[in-house]
């Protein structure tokens, strides 16, 4: 069969990745074309139709910013899809851009897959209604967001989290001798333009080692201005899991990197900021905080502050520090953390996800075939 998967973010191509090499493990005659990444592209044998980092973006003022650009993209995608024929698109998450993909789709018939669900627990819940209208089948990756989806009336499956197959299948080499702290600053400019130089100040402060693990999408340019100066600290591309597995702490920029670092069992310390405007669009507008009590997906799948966040202007040195600290020193603090890493990776549902989501996608596609 054929199909056409499209990712907007470094984990939508890493998930995007593992469900082409699941798929083709399943379906032998299984073609496949794309806008996504790397990962993808090692999965599929072949380049993307569109790198997702050339559209990539965050934030309310980055999408008006680049929204010709955006829009553009998303005409040329459906113009894609159109000449391939596929059997099935599958969607990655990033909705603003993949629902006006799915309209397209429906419109025209073709088979719709959302793999990993929008937050529309945690905002914009007027998008259930184009889910509803638009997807064929929703596929869900976290427990909480079952009883929301049903209560929604949104057709999902949930076959647990692929993350857990993902990292468990991973070779882990302990990049760095010597003690040291993980910094994983985000997939984007914006992301690391906040998180880097509250991070170089810990540096200074902490007596460990600093290794950043970057994004494959970033490159040492990016980082460059931010680690100048600082002995201390090494940026490692394409070695996030090896870095967490072997780090005292982690301070991650809140995303999968949070869950991944709670599947891997590493105790860390959630941050996030953002403009003065899009915080407030966020939260006036949007009303993020209204919807959910946690940005950390392990907070969430677990109902309770298992780590802890600093958001916007609670993100700085002084309580990044008290908060390392407390890892790093105290040992019943740090056994708790390591607990609630075990609890999460019991909720995520255990290995076997990636085949059996295949196994459904394949099937919902065509029963015939399984």
């Amino acid at each position: 069969m054929r199909y056409y998967l499209t990712a907007g973010e470094a984990s939508g191509d890493l998930h995007g990745g593992n469900l082409i090499r699941n798929i083709a493990a399943e379906d032998p005659n299984a073609v496949f074309r794309f806008r996504g990444g790397d990962k993808m592209a090692a999965a599929a044998g072949t380049a993307p139709v569109e790198h997702y980092k050339e559209g990539a973006v965050m934030g309310f003022s980055e999408v008006i910013r680049k929204a010709p650009a955006l829009l553009g993209s998303i005409r040329h995608c459906c113009k894609d899809i159109a000449r391939f024929k596929p059997d099935a698109v599958i969607l990655i998450d990033y909705p603003g851009f993949n629902l006006r993909v799915a309209r397209f789709c429906h419109r025209r018939k073709i088979r719709v897959i959302y793999y990993i669900a929008p937050k529309t627990w945690a905002s914009r819940p007027s998008r259930n209604r184009l889910l509803r209208r638009y997807v064929d089948r929703l596929y869900l990756l976290f427990p909480f967001e079952v009883p929301y989806f049903r209560k929604e009336r949104v057709p999902f499956v949930y076959k647990g989290n692929p993350l857990v197959d993902i990292i468990d299948s991973h070779r882990f080499v302990n990049p760095c001798e010597d003690k040291y702290i993980a910094v994983l600053p985000g997939s984007r400019e914006s992301e690391i333009s906040r998180m880097m130089p509250v991070c170089m100040d810990i540096a200074d402060a902490i007596g460990l080692k600093v290794l950043v693990a970057a994004a494959p999408s970033m490159s040492e340019e990016d980082f460059a201005p931010y680690i100048n100066g600082h002995h201390n600290v090494q940026v490692l591309f394409d070695r996030t899991y090896d870095v967490l597995k072997f780090a005292q702490a982690a301070i991650i920029n809140s995303g999968t990197a949070s869950l991944e670092a709670a599947i891997i069992g590493t105790p860390n310390v959630v941050c996030w900021s953002t403009s003065n405007f899009n915080w407030w669009f966020a939260n006036k507008i949007l009303k993020v905080q209204d919807h959910i009590e946690y940005i950390s997906l392990g907070n969430l799948c677990l109902g309770r502050p298992a780590f802890r966040e600093l958001l916007q202007g609670g993100f700085n040195k002084a309580s990044v520090m008290q908060e390392l600290r407390l890892i790093l020193d105290d040992a019943s603090y740090r056994a708790r953390m390591l607990n609630a890493c075990r609890e999460i990776r019991e909720l995520l549902g255990g290995p076997g996800s990636s085949e059996a989501v295949a196994r459904e996608i394949i099937a919902e596609i065509n029963p015939q075939t399984i």
